[in-house]
């Protein structure tokens, strides 16, 4: 007998299916989708919520001085002539970085493996690359999720039984973080 179910595809159509199903549930909260297919996730999810939870405050934090391009009030580079070429003008800036430690640098690596990269649209700009952003998933499970579940050991997530699908009659559910 086998230790997962297979749901009906090969190997890869598999990964691939857990793994978007996954990001979404980590991205948007919730998703929608069959009572096999929630249970997989719901293990999946929980293992990386754990990760995230018990790296939560691994880090060390450090100044940093950075370069960063002058701005107009477009948002355009300020040029300026040197020599007869236009070179963009910098401003010296100080930042505080967290500096990951060996262990959550460890965990988020195999979260990032897991998990696929979210690009956020917006409604504007729809069907254009123009003002896209990428999402860090595992970000998101450092920062706001793992310290929601902080005192919580275990059970990060809930299935609830909406019913059977018109299609087939399958029991679809709802996959909430708690």
């Amino acid at each position: 007998m086998a230790g997962y179910r297979k749901l009906g595809r090969t190997a890869s159509q598999r990964k691939a299916l857990l793994r978007n199903q996954v990001t979404n549930l980590l991205y948007n909260g919730k998703i929608v989708t069959t009572e096999c297919r929630a249970k997989e996730v719901q293990s999946i999810a929980e293992k990386m919520i754990t990760l995230a939870v018990k790296e939560k405050d691994n880090f060390e934090t450090a100044t940093v001085k950075a370069k960063v391009a002058r701005k107009d009030k477009d948002g355009r580079r300020v040029k300026e002539v040197v020599d007869g070429k236009k070179v963009d003008v910098f401003d010296e800036v100080e930042k505080e970085i967290k500096k990951d430690m060996p262990s959550r640098l460890h965990a988020r690596r195999q979260m990032e493996a897991y998990l696929y990269d979210v690009t956020e649209v917006p409604t504007e700009a729809a069907g254009k690359k123009k003002n896209t952003k990428t999402v860090d998933v595992a970000q998101k499970l450092f920062d706001e999720i793992a310290p929601k579940y902080a005192d919580r050991k275990g059970g990060y997530t809930r299935i609830v039984k909406i019913g059977e699908r018109k299609g087939d009659a399958a029991m679809e559910v709802l996959l909430e973080l708690v």
